[in-house]
């Protein structure tokens, strides 16, 4: 069972809507985003603990940048989290507490259109009107969390994490319909729950890969001012132990939500979203608030 519970959270419950967006080429956004979790954390007997709940704060710091890509419109985003966060549960008869403060995994994206997103400037990009689009991207998650091999419960996961994705966008006068699917492909974490009273040697995981679905339907009040319906579906990541498998942590879990995206100004805007659990099979039920500020700008990084 991985009860590395930050990364867990912020990565393929994701809720993201217009995540293939056009934007002119070098845009440069920088992203303050905090997130509130909390919630129960279901283990469905894979390791000796119940009741478990969690309260988790995670602030973010994102970077993106556009650029042409061979003729096409792509971007680069870099992620570093912070998480803070206090979990409480039964641990074989007992009430067990615990405080974790720390680095979440950093994250790297890559992605690019396809389809209805050529490279173009501010000029070309004003008198632009999105139809259809079609992209790919690519995410990177290093082990890069902060981890304790002796520890059940980390930041990190202590190993790489992988994710390809095709993604769909097609606009109908204000409204706007997203869908992506991919999926998580993992490394082995060669310390899982090691060196420690109760196993005194070496132990390793690895997790099977998760399919992702997402799905957003959204509405333009006016430019920059829109409001989004968001649902996702993953599925899989059963794990194994030394190479026994645990048929126990399968995932089949969905979480349903609401984003708004409100303009403060011609370089700023802010961004508030609220989601819920609304099928949990294995993993983390949490119910999670989101708030982000944004300052954009055009021009190439020095």
């Amino acid at each position: 069972m991985a009860c590395d519970l930050f990364a867990p959270v912020v990565r393929p419950q994701d809720l993201a809507p217009r995540a293939y967006l056009i934007t002119p080429a070098h845009l440069n956004a920088v992203t303050l985003a905090y997130s509130f979790f909390d919630g129960n954390i279901v283990f469905d007997g894979t390791v000796p603990i119940t009741d478990g709940t969690a309260r988790l704060s995670v602030s973010v710091f994102n970077y993106s940048h556009s650029l042409n890509f061979f003729g096409r419109s792509a971007m680069v985003l870099i992620s570093l989290p912070y998480g803070v966060g206090n979990f409480r549960g039964t641990v074989t008869g007992a009430e067990t507490l615990a405080y974790r403060s720390g680095l979440v995994p950093a994250s790297f994206r890559f992605s690019v259109n396809l389809k209805g997103g050529p490279a173009m400037n501010v000029q070309e990009f004003v008198n632009w009107r999105q139809k259809s689009i079609l992209g790919v991207s690519l995410k990177l998650v290093p082990p890069t969390g902060q981890y304790d091999p002796t520890k059940l419960i980390n930041l990190g996961t202590n190993r790489w994490a992988l994710k390809p994705e095709l993604g769909y966008s097609r606009r109908w006068g204000h409204w706007v319909l997203d869908g992506y699917g991919g999926a998580w492909f993992f490394t082995t974490n060669p310390e899982f729950f090691s060196g420690n009273q109760y196993s005194p040697g070496t132990n390793t995981q690895s997790e099977n890969p998760i399919g992702s679905f997402e799905g957003h339907l959204s509405y333009d009040f006016k430019p920059r001012l829109w409001i989004s319906l968001d649902a996702n579906y993953w599925f899989g990541g059963s794990t194994s132990l030394n190479g026994v498998a645990s048929p126990g942590t399968l995932q089949r879990n969905s979480r349903v939500g609401l984003t708004a995206s409100v303009p403060l100004s011609r370089h700023q805007a802010m961004k508030i979203s609220y989601n819920d659990g609304a099928y949990i099979k294995y993993g983390g039920n949490f119910q999670n608030i989101s708030v982000g500020w944004q300052y954009a700008w055009l021009g190439r990084p020095n």
